[in-house]
């Protein structure tokens, strides 16, 4: 084979090891989506996750590529990407959410993407080769987005609660089964929104560095985005059932009503991201959003030491992606 032919090939590996990425991305986060309208008993298991899938797919239609732009280019210098450091970052971020996915743990995918490019491109030029603005964006909204999601959660229980206190509880739960299939639906749509441009990210990041997209596109080429859009589509229809557990009834005993104010301060959380071009995780909201709701019910309604549990998930995700990523290139870098 010549040069040019085994630099195709294994931009195509490496595409498709993104895309299996993707996938693992919908099948670790379905349970984002699907834990509250599951466990409130609104939908059945098979049904939920095909509604999600859908609304992920959708949201290929409404949002604009910001956060596939800040991965893509906002992260590392693009002189010095290069096929090595994309495998070392898909590397990083697959074993990482495979290690989570086995025991159970809801961490975040986004966040295992961005420490595995960290972690590459410090194994090949240094720290000196990342883009602060980039990094301190994402790395604050690790903060932030719980946190938003938290208020918008609670803020959403309270205004709730206000506008029922003289309605019957049985008819607050048939209200609110109907109208958690709205704010699953906008949570879906918030989650594909943001999860698959991080592939979308990187992807175009590797094609940029290959030479098959040009350094000052607006957007990366039509294939990819469709790809993406599919693959974390599968991946939610698949779901990470055991991380639903965890999500929907782990963390606090969640009603009809109470689903539905932490999806919708969950989705409002997550289009706020999108529209700024951040790469947050929808765990990170989610989880945020149902501590949130819960707190206000009563804070004993909180299973603190399994939220504290999901914490440090949180806190490992980057340094060990990272870690993982770096091993990865300099192995890659190695073989070829």
């Amino acid at each position: 084979m010549s040069n040019v032919q085994v630099a195709l090939w294994a931009v195509m590996v490496l595409v498709a090891m993104a895309l299996v990425f993707d996938f693992m991305n919908g099948f670790h986060d379905a349970a984002n989506s699907i834990a509250t309208v599951v466990s409130t008993g609104v939908l059945k298991p098979g049904q939920a996750v095909v509604f999600a899938a859908f609304f992920n797919f959708i949201a290929i239609f409404i949002f604009h590529l910001s956060v596939a732009a800040t991965v893509g280019k906002g992260i590392a210098q693009p002189g010095v990407v290069d096929i090595h450091v994309v495998f070392g970052a898909l590397a990083g971020a697959i074993v990482w959410n495979l290690i989570t996915w086995y025991y159970g743990i809801p961490s975040s995918s986004s966040h295992a993407l961005i420490g595995g490019i960290v972690g590459a491109v410090i194994a090949k030029a240094g720290a000196g080769a990342l883009l602060p603005a980039g990094i301190l964006r994402t790395v604050a909204f690790i903060f932030i987005s719980p946190f938003l999601g938290f208020v918008f959660g609670s803020l959403m229980m309270v205004i709730v609660a206000w506008i029922c206190r003289r309605t019957r509880p049985s008819k607050v739960d048939r209200w609110f089964r109907r109208l958690q299939l709205v704010s699953a639906g906008a949570y879906s749509l918030g989650h594909g929104g943001n999860d698959a441009q991080k592939t979308i990210g990187i992807i175009w990041m590797l094609l940029i560095a290959t030479g098959y997209a040009p350094i000052d596109g607006a957007a990366p080429p039509n294939w990819t985005i469709i790809c993406c859009y599919v693959a974390i589509g599968l991946g939610t229809m698949f779901g990470g059932w055991r991380i639903v557990k965890t999500m929907g009834q782990k963390i606090t005993k969640l009603k009809p009503v109470g689903g539905f104010c932490a999806e919708t301060g969950g989705a409002l959380t997550l289009f706020i991201a999108t529209m700024m071009g951040v790469p947050v995780s929808t765990t990170h909201t989610i989880t945020g959003a149902i501590v949130g709701v819960g707190s206000v019910q009563r804070a004993s309604a909180v299973r603190w030491g399994v939220a504290g549990n999901i914490v440090w998930a949180w806190v490992l995700t980057i340094p060990a992606s990272a870690f993982v990523a770096a091993v990865g290139y300099w192995i890659s870098f190695q073989l070829f």
